[in-house]
């Protein structure tokens, strides 16, 4: 293919439509992309090869491991965190490529993992694997700053999640709150944003910006204690602060698909609220009298007054050009909490006209913008609402089809005129 396009661009230059100067530099700047896209594809490779070596090491040693003296069983524990440790520091002082330094990292890091495991066997030392996994990670975390390695720092902030999820969602026993996932997570996040920073638009840092926010929704169940009921309001709450931090500037510049922060926010927000419109979970939510001077109160006092915080510098700042009923909802449901109380009735009305208010928003911006995405999620609200109306109210069999029928033909001709609409503009 890089043969077919130097003719092509040699018959340019024959009929006189570039120069041979313009030709080389043209040659060059998609020669440098091949070489980069290569790049890139042998250190994914890389990091698979040092994960299969790694995996397959422990295998080998596994199936005699009865077999081994306890000295020897040490020796073998030791020996792939001593080989990773030669890795790593042959890619520093030798100042090795991206490849070496992601492959090394990787494999340093499962070394870890298993010299702990196998010590811990061998010598019978007791633990439970929230303590192993929270060692491992705090071990590993210098591995990412030293190798500048995007891999070891994605290992980090998975292991972090799963250390948070033992520790906390305990099904047999009581879970305990993974206080030390939020060391883990500060001290992975410098990382992220020097990548923001350097390399806002690459693809790692687009991984990045949807691994964080997930990590802090899967986790943030975790923190609740005894007043579960709360993380309604708490999930609102980071779902609200979420999709504000998806609104600055930096990152709504960026293509949709690179912005997990709106996109989780959005999402979570609206699922969280189709909950909430049926009236036995408000009736059921406030069954057990809420303390407010708990865990689970003072966390979700913190991330309302980040959101909110947030919200106000947005505006103070000038950023906020047009009015989004997104951003404010995690102030309105706050509201309808409160109200939740003393009656069930009020606050499930007011969730369901502020999904619809939602719906009909999307569909705006959808037909300002002309994004036929952004659009048909509006339809889609609306139409789930009018489904989750269709289980808990007694209207009759003829007026629920003609909403379905309603909703159907306003996807088709809401849709049908942004084509139209479109169709003139090109």
């Amino acid at each position: 293919m890089i043969s077919k396009f130097q003719k092509e661009l040699q018959t340019l230059v024959n009929d006189k439509i570039i120069t041979q100067d313009i030709a080389e530099h043209i040659d060059k700047y998609y020669a440098s992309k091949e070489d980069n896209k290569s790049g890139r594809l042998f250190t994914i490779f890389g990091v698979l090869g040092s994960l299969l070596i790694g995996m397959g090491i422990i295998l080998i040693v596994a199936h005699n491991w009865d077999h081994f003296s306890r000295s020897i069983k040490t020796l073998f524990a030791f020996l792939p965190l001593l080989i990773g440790q030669s890795l790593v520091g042959y890619s520093v002082f030798k100042a090795k490529g991206k490849t070496w330094r992601e492959a090394s990292g990787t494999f340093l890091f499962f070394a870890v993992g298993a010299c702990i495991a196998l010590i811990s066997q061998i010598y019978n030392i007791p633990g439970d694997l929230s303590s192993y996994l929270l060692t491992w990670t705090l071990l590993c975390i210098p591995i990412i700053y030293l190798l500048r390695s995007q891999a070891v720092a994605i290992l980090c902030l998975v292991f972090a999640t799963y250390y948070a999820c033992n520790c906390g969602y305990a099904f047999t026993t009581r879970g305990q709150t993974p206080w030390y996932y939020l060391l883990l997570f500060v001290l992975v996040l410098p990382h992220y944003i020097q990548l923001l920073k350097s390399k806002p638009q690459s693809n790692i840092t687009s991984v990045f910006n949807w691994l964080f926010p997930l990590s802090l929704i899967i986790v943030l169940g975790a923190f609740t204690d005894r007043y579960g009921d709360l993380g309604y309001l708490m999930y609102i709450l980071l779902f609200g602060l979420f999709y504000n931090i998806g609104k600055l500037p930096f990152f709504d510049s960026q293509l949709l698909r690179k912005n997990g922060y709106v996109i989780f926010g959005s999402l979570g927000t609206v699922f969280l609220l189709l909950i909430t419109s049926f009236k036995w979970i408000w009736r059921e939510l406030f069954v057990m009298q809420i303390g407010f001077a708990t865990q689970e109160m003072y966390i979700a006092s913190i991330l309302f007054l980040l959101a909110f915080s947030l919200l106000l510098y947005s505006y103070s700042r000038k950023w906020v050009r047009q009015f989004n009923l997104y951003r404010f909802v995690f102030i309105i449901f706050t509201l309808y909490y409160i109200i939740g109380f003393k009656n069930a009735t009020i606050p499930t009305v007011l969730v369901n006209v502020l999904i619809l208010a939602l719906g009909i928003m999307a569909i705006k911006i959808g037909a300002d913008k002309m994004h036929f995405g952004t659009l048909n999620y509006g339809l889609l609200i609306v139409a789930v609402l009018i489904t989750c109306r269709f289980f808990d109210t007694n209207m009759s069999f003829v007026l629920r089809g003609s909403l379905f029928v309603t909703v159907g033909a306003g996807f088709f001709i809401a849709n049908y005129l942004m084509f139209q609409k479109q169709k003139k503009k090109t």
